[in-house]
């Protein structure tokens, strides 16, 4: 079973990661993923933190002569910026963050907790999900994200392709496919840091090349979609997640939303349109999978909300640190990540095998079945 387990905090040393359940025979390029932890770091709205930092990855086992043992790997990502043990301590919780929650919980001070609850820590968090992508690619399946709204700037209306998705990272400072719009964007977060704010937006995932039975409907913790929405809920900053037409189901006669099903020898089963979003029944379908998230905007204003001092019980502003005005293109990496990883734990859970050759193997033979069905 494909899992993984990560510690480190925002200063600390370093940012660590155990990836346990990849099969042997995977490359693992540290220049892909490396490329990963640039894009993260990356995009229109970010702060000084990213003019510090200059993330890549370190493998310390799992690995001989380039390629996955089985074995677990294990990887750091160092910080530059490790200055914990000097920083002060925030008394005033900042509105929207783990601050107020994580101090009561855990009976510990605001910098005890938002040092872990920090998205800093997404960075191993995308070193992992580059090895997963590593695995699919090998398997034909490709993720890719692009951002469709910042504030009241968005995309709608548009038929967007894959490959156009994977070519806006490349060419956008915000990962967005219409440079239009993009310029939009980029006026509404100059505008929302000249007035000490932030902005937060909604970023679509698609995976390409997942076939159809991927997942379960036999228990709830089975279902694809639902082990993708736990992953992407789970992101900082993540307040809501929608696959396919997302919250206008509701909207919508059945006639409308349910995508009509059709066959030929070429294409096989298939759908007419892909409403679901490219997952029926907590399984994939065959067409691409289609998942938008949305992202809050950041917790830390420069022009603060109103708070309570936990010291004094006194009304006051919330704390200030150095923050992101946008970080919108970071965490649609972010969001790749995530995905990655739940479609390649659902794949391996299918097709079993504990090297690449027996996968592909295992993969080629349900693909054959499909076929015949």
């Amino acid at each position: 079973m494909l899992r993984y387990l990560t510690s480190g905090e925002s200063h600390g040393t370093c940012l660590m990661g155990i990836l346990e359940g990849m099969p042997s025979g995977v490359e693992i390029k540290e220049d892909r993923i490396n490329a990963d932890l640039a894009r993260r770091q990356a995009g229109y709205g970010r702060g000084d933190r990213q003019k510090i930092e200059n993330d890549k990855v370190e493998i310390h086992s799992g690995i001989l002569k380039g390629v996955s043992t089985g074995a677990p790997i294990g990887l750091i990502v160092k910080n530059k910026d490790n200055t914990i043990d000097s920083m002060p301590d925030l008394v005033c919780p900042r509105p929207g963050h783990a601050d107020l929650a994580g101090s009561l919980k855990y009976d510990t001070s605001i910098r005890a907790v938002l040092e872990r609850a920090s998205a800093r820590s997404t960075a191993v968090h995308v070193a992992i999900g580059a090895i997963c992508k590593l695995l699919l690619v090998e398997c034909r399946v490709r993720v890719a994200s692009h951002v469709i709204q910042v504030g009241a700037a968005s995309i709608s209306g548009e038929m967007i392709t894959f490959e156009q998705i994977e070519k806006a990272k490349d060419t956008s400072k915000l990962n967005c496919v219409s440079s239009a719009v993009e310029e939009k964007m980029i006026a509404l977060i100059d505008e929302a840091r000249e007035n000490g704010d932030t902005l937060g937006g909604v970023i679509e995932i698609r995976v390409k090349g997942l076939p159809a039975g991927i997942g379960s409907h036999v228990q709830p913790d089975r279902k694809l979609d639902g082990q993708l929405a736990q992953a992407l809920m789970s992101m900082q900053a993540i307040k809501a997640v929608g696959f396919g037409l997302g919250w206008n189901v509701g909207y919508h006669a059945g006639s409308y939303v349910h995508d009509p099903i059709a066959y030929n020898k070429e294409a096989g089963y298939h759908h007419i349109s892909n409403n679901a979003g490219g997952i029926e029944g907590g399984m994939s379908n065959g067409e691409e999978v289609v998942v938008r998230i949305a992202k809050k905007p950041i917790s830390t204003l420069k022009n603060p909300l109103p708070s309570v001092d936990m010291k004094t019980k006194k009304s006051t502003e919330a704390s200030y640190e150095r923050s992101d005005t946008c970080a919108i293109a970071a965490c649609s990496v972010i969001a790749e990540a995530a995905v990655a990883f739940e479609v390649a734990r659902a794949l391996l859970e299918k097709t079993g095998g504990d090297s690449l050759a027996e996968i592909k193997r295992n993969l080629h033979a349900y693909k054959e079945y499909l076929k015949t069905r």
